[in-house]
């Protein structure tokens, strides 16, 4: 029977992790040249996640990523790292394929996952527990869905043990993947550093360019509202592990 104890709860809140699951959007429409680069991406992308946020991360088959968090609050602002590093890229793709719009207008759909974790390890690439099972179902339904519609209503995705979460997070997704769908590759990039909490005038010195146009970027792509619904998903994971 499940356990009712608001002791043990909490506690359990307190142990919640977060993994995200995710797969590049129509990968066959990369050509050669596309796929070398994706690669290249993943390894950068990779190695500033460990570094720079402490969340593990594997490819796995050249399309598909994996991480797992210890802070599940953080989970939605590595969520729009991931997708705006993806839509940044300059990644050429085969003219004439179906699913090539696709992919340069959302480039990645992504899930959290939001549970406990029965087993990490890092060295052996082993995520073992119920959020791992949710944001990799997420992901294989929704890529399912995709190969036999052709279509896409959404892609970014949430699921928790905790029910609250879930729906309180899946509006504030919702409005965030028409955000971004609409952002350019530079925006993107903007965006990008943003979220990685550099200020605007560190990111016009990465890339050299004036603070005025890393403003104007950061307007267009809607950073005030981006910066808002990530802050907001962060306190609710927050007050429910308090």
């Amino acid at each position: 029977m499940p356990v009712k104890s608001l002791n043990l709860n909490n506690l359990y809140h307190i142990n919640m992790r977060a993994t995200i699951s995710g797969d590049i959007i129509a990968s066959t429409s990369l050509t050669d040249k596309g796929r070398e680069t994706l690669a290249k991406g993943f390894r950068r992308l990779i190695r500033v996640l460990k570094k720079e946020h402490g969340v593990y991360a594997r490819v796995i088959k050249g399309d598909y990523i994996e991480c797992y968090l210890e802070n599940p609050e953080e989970a939605l602002r590595i969520v729009l790292i991931i997708k705006t590093f993806i839509k940044s890229l300059s990644i050429n793709t085969r003219s004439g394929v179906i699913g090539v719009r696709h992919f340069k207008i959302h480039g990645i759909r992504l899930a959290m996952g939001l549970g406990s974790i029965t087993r990490f390890d890092a060295r052996r690439g082993i995520i073992d527990g119920e959020a791992i099972y949710m944001s990799g179902r997420l992901i294989n339904l929704n890529t399912k869905v995709y190969k036999e519609r052709k279509i896409i209503k959404s892609t970014l995705f949430i699921d928790s043990s905790q029910k609250q979460i879930t729906e309180e997070s899946e509006p504030l997704l919702a409005l965030l993947d028409v955000i971004i769908a609409r952002c350019t590759a530079r925006q993107c990039e903007v965006l990008y550093h943003r979220l990685s909490g550099k200020s605007e005038a560190e990111v016009a010195k990465i890339l050299k360019v004036s603070q005025p146009t890393i403003n104007q970027h950061s307007t267009a792509a809607g950073w005030n509202a981006i910066e808002k619904t990530v802050n907001r998903f962060s306190t609710i994971i927050k007050n429910l592990k308090s």
